[in-house]
């Protein structure tokens, strides 16, 4: 699957709609009752980035981008401005804002996630694409140092530690990342009459499972 680590004009994407999407799978029973199933572990997002263009320039730079992923082929980053922080966004990233592991006297690699919680109930969400040079990471309540306790690979999401943490010790992390996505079309329909008038292209956009 063809990926490029390039993101998406913030400028543009700031102002866009979407959000995640859930697939369940509803059975109504004879009785009234139904029983409820999903296929799906892991949400996956949608968004329109017409939505968020204001000028023919952000069309032009739109068009821009699209042709250089030649539509649907290529993959890449996009910002989700409402969910792109391991912690709220009034909270600067810190190194403990998620736990991603537990030690176990071996492991060494990690992968960077997100936890959403509600009463008792959580999700844990895979992070895939941090931005590089956002992320914090600490050993039982100890912020280590980047490149001499720990390394990141910005296009998988894996943490490395120089050494393997003591069983039950907590690994902690702080990130900012961007969204897997590639565009939901190929084509994209625009009008400079239309637009002055008010009218934007839709642009939808779609998350890629990696």
């Amino acid at each position: 699957m063809g990926f490029h680590e390039v993101r998406f004009p913030a400028s543009l994407s700031f102002g866009s709609i979407g959000g995640p999407e859930r697939r369940t799978e509803i059975v109504a029973l004879a009785n009234g009752f139904e029983e409820r199933n999903t296929p799906w572990e892991h949400a996956r997002r949608r968004y329109d980035a017409g939505v968020s263009m204001r000028s023919l320039d952000d069309i032009e730079a739109l068009i821009a981008f699209f042709e250089a992923r030649r539509g649907q082929l290529y993959g890449f980053r996009w910002k989700d401005w409402s969910d792109y922080k391991s912690c709220p966004p009034s909270r600067q990233v810190a190194f403990d804002d998620q736990v991603i592991a537990l030690g176990d006297g071996s492991t060494r690699v990690f992968q960077l996630s997100k936890t959403y919680s509600s009463g008792a109930q959580g999700y844990v969400r895979p992070i895939a694409k941090p931005v590089a040079g956002t992320v914090r990471v600490g050993l039982d309540g100890v912020q280590l140092t980047d490149r001499v306790h720990f390394s990141t690979e910005p296009a998988t999401g894996q943490v490395t530690l120089k050494d393997a943490p003591d069983i039950g010790a907590e690994v902690t992390a702080g990130f900012e990342f961007d969204v897997p996505v590639r565009f939901d079309t190929d084509r994209i329909l625009t009008s400079v009459a239309s637009f002055r008038a008010g009218d934007v292209p839709s642009v939808p956009v779609v998350e890629l499972r990696l």
